[in-house]
């Protein structure tokens, strides 16, 4: 067998789903995307051709699942196959989202464990590694029987919020489920931590309750790992609001912004939002001044040049 360290060159290849931040991290590991045609058949089938040798090389696929959700995972799969039948030593999916992710376990009959299905069907597809970003929960790693590398969105979006130096800061966890990731965020931040307590209706619908913990008079950063359709996050300012927060801000991993989400993000009591480009944005959403983006390509380059050179990603978790 070949010695790791003599593995061939590193090539990334992107989809259709996020090119933008596929070229941002071959800037920053100073290589060029590689040549792949990934388009469509006439009745909408996905079509790919690698356009150079991928012979033995190492590679990393760039491709968040976002909407359109089953295109971009049937992009995925189909440059998986690609790879795999083009000899290419390893292949990574890297997927900065991970969709399908909400359904991880059976929490009522007769419901699929859809994060499972998609782990299998990129493990058959002929991925040999993941790379993600802040997971909706993180036993999906253990879904898989190969290696998962999964990131975290922190380092860049503590920085940005320790820059803004925000005077008497609360971090706010917007439901219960959510209160590891927000303690995580408000010890780094050497901020309290304060929780909403809100009961769900039904699926779409949300009853926001009581605050737990000190807001009054403070500026409040609500944390979520994504952003969906922007209710839950709008109710969560009003409500703060209500309960005699100065300002309230937000920071989200994963900018989702289904349906009208935008909007309500603009109508809403947030001062500003903050989310990575894990998911490219909507023009919408480019042009609402209260959405933030930051880029977490660096983040990744510097995972994939470690997974490359066969060292520790853990120093990435700062």
């Amino acid at each position: 067998m070949v010695g790791h360290h003599t593995r061939h060159a590193l090539k990334i290849f992107s989809g259709n789903a996020n090119p933008p931040l596929a070229k941002e991290i071959c800037r920053h590991l100073g290589t060029r995307l590689g040549n792949a045609q990934v388009g469509r058949f006439p009745d909408g089938e996905v079509r790919v051709q690698i356009g150079e040798n991928v012979r033995g090389t190492d590679i990393f696929i760039v491709q968040p699942t976002s909407t359109p959700v089953n295109d971009n995972l049937m992009e995925l799969l189909v440059m998986l196959d690609a790879f795999r039948r083009a000899s290419a030593d390893r292949i990574t999916a890297v997927m900065p989202y991970y969709g399908y992710a909400r359904q991880d376990r059976k929490d009522r009959p007769r419901v699929p464990i859809s994060a499972k299905l998609v782990a299998d069907l990129l493990t058959s597809a002929g991925a040999d590694r993941i790379l993600t970003l802040d997971l909706h929960a993180g036993q999906i790693q253990g879904y898989f029987n190969i290696p998962v590398d999964h990131l975290y969105a922190t380092p860049v979006t503590v920085q940005y919020f320790r820059g803004l130096r925000l005077k008497n800061l609360s971090v706010v966890s917007p439901d219960t489920g959510g209160v590891e990731r927000a303690r995580a965020f408000a010890k780094k931040l050497r901020a309290p931590l304060a929780i909403i307590d809100k009961r769900r209706e039904d699926a779409d619908t949300v009853e926001v309750m009581n605050v737990i913990g000190d807001i009054e008079g403070r500026a409040c950063l609500i944390v979520d790992d994504m952003i969906d359709t922007g209710g839950t996050l709008a109710r969560a300012a009003s409500t703060l609001k209500e309960k005699g927060a100065e300002r309230v801000f937000a920071c989200c991993v994963h900018g989702v912004f289904a349906r009208d989400a935008v909007t309500k993000i603009c109508d809403s009591e947030l001062e500003r939002i903050v989310v990575t480009d894990s998911i490219q944005l909507s023009a919408a959403g480019q042009q609402c001044e209260r959405i933030k983006v930051l880029s977490v390509a660096k983040l990744f380059a510097d995972a994939i040049r470690s997974i490359h050179d066969e060292t520790s990603v853990s120093k990435l978790f700062i």
